[in-house]
């Protein structure tokens, strides 16, 4: 397998962010949540809208990165069971014990369930929660989606392994050509661009798999196109090349996404210039989306190819732990939200206690329990240690 310490350290920030992300999500304003603070803010929307646009696209990139970098395509039948086992396992422990507690709190706060965690997990294993009129299903994966998708992804690369090595070496280690470096810019651009204009429109977002249509269109092709353009060292090369370029045209189209959506808010007083209603708004900011999500994660690539590509002391125990911080990280987060929103501690403080509280509890059950006990591993995606081996210690500073 070859590694690249800029996709690890990348993968290790971009499951860090999850933390503020769904940290943030219990005080934004008008955006629905497991568990919602009494102080909430609407200019939250705005730096989550600009994380959320390709937060989860990143990930499912890098993904696919990592299939191509480990040279599957010898063992590709047999890295599907061992993938397959990887993912069902803790998705699995998740959906039985680990999510109850945040569906618990739910139905606390939101449907004003009176009854002891007991009671509810009995309903929580059974046909669901339904109360005024809401429902839940249940058993459910919450923010564990992202495992159930990523095994049919998965299995659909393997099977189609042929055809994806051939594009990779059509595009060899050349730095893309002229009108092929158009294209590459251009059509993730317009296929996203096609998502949201067609698919959106008719097609929630449900994270329930068999439904969802509309994150299917987005992050399966990113998904496959990260293993594509794995090996490819010209691609690499390129997007280090142009990653001031990339960043720039990234901002503009966030601002004009995010400025559009102010105004849509926040109307001038007075009545619309005619020419101004005559302009297709949603139009453009649908474009800048588009625009948006290709270039930052182009940005993104070619910024960590510069800075992060280097072996960090702190990155193989980092690498190791990303995994159970993120299958804990949202329970503890919603857990530590309904014990701290009755207290009324004001808005810093509720925010402060959640974040750190969120971020010393993955690190006291991952290090003191989960990656020390050989059972507990595998559901919580780590590998099992072999016999004579002993867990690596926290990473020191290098004096």
């Amino acid at each position: 397998m070859q590694r690249r310490h800029d996709i690890d350290a990348l993968r290790v920030i971009a499951f860090s962010l999850l933390i503020l992300y769904h940290s943030a999500m219990v005080h934004v304003a008008d955006w629905d949540f497991h568990i919602k603070s009494t102080y909430q803010a609407e200019w939250l929307q705005y730096p989550m809208i600009a994380l959320n646009r390709w937060r989860m696209p990143l990930l499912f990139m890098i993904s696919g990165i990592a299939l191509g970098l480990a040279g599957i395509e010898g063992r590709r039948w047999r890295f599907a069971g061992t993938r397959s086992l990887r993912l069902l396992l803790p998705l699995a422990f998740g959906m039985l014990v680990v999510v109850p507690p945040q569906t618990f709190f739910q139905v606390v706060t939101q449907y004003g369930y009176t009854g002891g965690f007991a009671h509810f997990y009995a309903l929580y294993l059974g046909h669901g929660l339904c109360r005024a009129g809401h429902c839940l299903l249940t058993p459910t994966w919450n923010h564990l989606w992202y495992l159930a998708y990523l095994l049919p992804y998965t299995l659909l690369l393997l099977a189609t392994v042929p055809l994806l090595r051939w594009l990779r070496e059509r595009l060899g280690n050349a730095e893309p050509t002229p009108l092929s470096a158009a294209l590459l810019l251009a059509l993730p651009i317009l296929w996203l661009l096609c998502v949201r204009f067609w698919l959106a429109p008719r097609f929630p977002e449900t994270h329930a798999l068999f439904d969802d249509w509309v994150v299917h269109a987005e992050s399966l092709p990113l998904f496959l196109l990260g293993y594509v353009l794995s090996t490819c060292a010209g691609f690499w090369r390129w997007a280090c090349r142009l990653r001031w370029r990339m960043l720039g045209v990234a901002l503009a189209a966030i601002g004009v996404e995010l400025g559009l959506r102010w105004l849509g808010h926040h109307p001038p007083a007075g009545p619309m210039p005619d020419w101004a209603s005559r302009v297709p708004w949603n139009t453009i900011e649908r474009i800048a989306r588009a625009t948006y999500t290709w270039t930052a994660l182009l940005a993104l690539f070619g910024w960590s190819r510069a800075l992060l590509d280097r072996p960090f002391r702190w990155l193989p125990y980092c690498s190791e732990a990303v995994f159970s911080w993120y299958i804990l990280h949202q329970t503890l987060i919603v857990a530590l939200a309904g014990w701290l929103i009755p207290m009324r501690l004001g808005a810093g403080v509720e925010a402060t206690l959640v974040v750190s509280g969120t971020i010393a509890g993955c690190l006291l059950l991952h290090e003191g329990l989960i990656r020390r006990t050989g059972w507990l591993r595998p559901l919580f995606g780590l590998k099992a240690l072999p016999r004579t081996a002993a867990p690596r210690p926290l990473p020191h500073p290098v004096p």
